[in-house]
């Protein structure tokens, strides 16, 4: 008898462990289930919330499921994509991560607190975002030639603000230094929205940020943009030239935003919510909402959860070299 009770007792579990990880397998099949979290790894009312709440509605509708989007701020955007990367497989987080989070990041720490390359599953690159030069409304510099003549007098009494230390705000604007020839204090923050708050209340000087960080606040005369630091001028603002038109060759300087899922994620998963998204930025409102903020939607052919790898891995590459070369590594 006791003989027996064992063996049911191990039947049991048996049964249970079996059950529960058909359910699991289920759960994955059937995702998402339930509502889905985005993670947007800034404060609310910066450039990458803004190109969440852009993506939230239409996203929501091709994937059949509400999507929540949750600002976890901090660290340069590293610890609410670290929490995506650790979560389990029928989690309904993903993140949407920046060239910060997922490629300067990990040159900054000797110790970074995940490797972008391994730590996710990469879902889809999703915008291309150039960076502009903005400073605040009454600084005595009208052109970028202004700028430099202006910073050089007065570099040991300015700051600069960025959107957290790591982010392409912030090496954006140690590259333009150095490339001028300026020491300027840096104040960073847990969002480019805090940030620019600053910059409007004057007590930041400038930020090298997303064009989107720049629309609302330059057209209401709260803030100006000198210059276009990406390659070619912004659709946005069209009459202000390049850094390059403006005396700094070759002067380029863009950053990015693509979506991951954590580690764990089943390639189910990945293909689904790479379709929705594609299907997304296909969206004739989403579109035209990019185009608005400055942004560029990526073509067809780097919507590919392959092509983010690869592109995340050589992103990484470019950046360790001008960080480590301009002592910018905070541990």
């Amino acid at each position: 008898m006791r003989h027996l009770k064992t063996f049911l007792v191990a039947a049991a579990v048996f049964a249970f462990d079996t059950g529960s990880g058909s359910a699991q397998s289920g759960s994955a099949q059937n995702w998402p289930s339930r509502p889905l979290t985005m993670v947007v790894p800034f404060a609310a009312g910066g450039p990458i919330d803004t190109l969440g709440r852009v993506l939230q509605p239409a996203l929501g509708e091709a994937l059949g499921q509400q999507v929540i989007i949750e600002n976890a701020p901090g660290g340069g955007g590293m610890i609410g994509s670290q929490r995506v990367a650790l979560a389990s497989a029928d989690s309904p987080m993903f993140v949407l991560g920046s060239i910060g989070t997922h490629s300067i990041g990990q040159s900054m720490h000797s110790k970074p607190a995940y490797d972008a390359a391994t730590a996710f599953q990469p879902v889809i690159l999703v915008a291309d975002a150039p960076l502009v030069l903005i400073v605040r409304k009454d600084l005595p510099a009208k052109t970028l030639q202004e700028f430099v003549t202006y910073a050089k007098a007065n570099q040991g009494k300015m700051q600069y603000g960025s959107g957290g230390t790591g982010t392409s705000s912030h090496i954006g604007c140690v590259l333009l230094n150095d490339t001028i020839g300026v020491k300027v204090v840096h104040v960073p923050y847990r969002g480019g929205g805090p940030a620019l708050q600053d910059l409007i209340a004057g007590r930041n000087d400038y930020i090298c940020n997303y064009v989107s960080t720049a629309v609302a606040a330059v057209n209401s005369g709260q803030a100006r943009v000198l210059a276009t630091l990406a390659h070619k001028r912004s659709a946005s603002f069209p009459n202000v030239p390049t850094a390059d038109e403006q005396g700094l060759k070759d002067f380029d300087i863009s950053a990015w935003n693509a979506i991951f899922l954590p580690k764990s994620a089943t390639p189910a998963m990945v293909a689904k919510l790479n379709a929705a998204v594609s299907k997304a930025l296909d969206n004739p409102t989403v579109q035209k909402r990019l185009d608005d903020l400055g942004l560029i939607a990526p073509s067809v052919e780097r919507r590919t959860p392959a092509y983010l790898q690869t592109f995340v891995e050589s992103e990484i590459k470019k950046w360790a070299a001008p960080v480590k070369a301009g002592g910018l590594q905070v541990d």
